[in-house]
Order: C-alpha cells, then structure tokens, then sequence
C-alpha cells in the first residue's frame, strides 16, 4: 500500500496489469502496421504498433448533396415554398396553442375535483 498526501493506493495484480494487457503487449511485438477504422468517424488509420504513431490517416469520403447543378439550383427554387410552409404550420399551431393548454387545465381541474386528497402531479424540476 502506498499512501502520501492523503491518497491511498493499493497495489495489486489486477491494478498493475489488467487482463487485456497481455494481448496489447503481443500487439506491439508485431512489426506490421495495424489497419484500423474508427468507430465514431469511419476514417481509416494505420498505426505503427512499436511507436504507437499514426502512419496514414483517410477520411472517409462523404458523398455529393447534389449530382449537378441543376438539380442544386432546383432544390434551391423550392426552398423559399418550404420555409413558408413550415412559417405556416408553425402560426397555426401557436393560434390553438392557446385552446389547448385551456383544455389540459380544465382537465387536470376536473381531476383534482374529483379527487382531492390525492397530490398534486410532479413539476419538471421535481424530478432532479
């Protein structure tokens, strides 16, 4: 056991060398150079396993939005029809938005009537 400014650390086996352990050293003995993808990102990398250096790095390559032009200045034409829709749908929702939040009040009124000893349902911030 090794303590000093207040830490205590313990040392075991299964602290100095975890099972995995075993398979990087055998990794790094290898002379060949491992291929790897990344899981978050898909790039393709090639490591050194003496030096633990990245040799090659390649993104992984995105393909087009658009496959010419034309069909970028189409969609472009349509884009203007597309946010005046969603303006629309958006006032609408927000004119009964009003109605809405009447009825879910009259609703939750009509249930406390109903029952009152029963509490009060919890708020967001009750959750915390």
């Amino acid at each position: 056991m090794i303590s000093g400014a207040g830490i205590v650390l313990r040392e075991t086996p299964e602290w100095r060398r975890p099972p995995a352990f075993d398979k990087l050293i055998v990794m790094a003995q290898s002379s060949a150079p491992l291929d790897i993808v990344c899981p978050c990102c898909e790039a393709s990398l090639r490591i050194d396993p003496a030096t633990g250096a990245v040799l090659h790095h390649k993104a992984k390559e995105k393909p087009k939005t658009f496959e010419d032009f034309g069909a970028a200045v189409q969609h472009q034409k349509g884009e203007a029809e597309r946010r005046e829709d969603a303006f629309q749908r958006s006032l609408a929702a927000h004119k009964v938005q009003k109605d809405v939040l009447a009825k879910k009040f009259d609703d939750l009124f009509q249930k406390a009537k109903e029952n009152p000893d029963e509490p009060p349902p919890k708020r967001a911030f009750d959750f915390d």
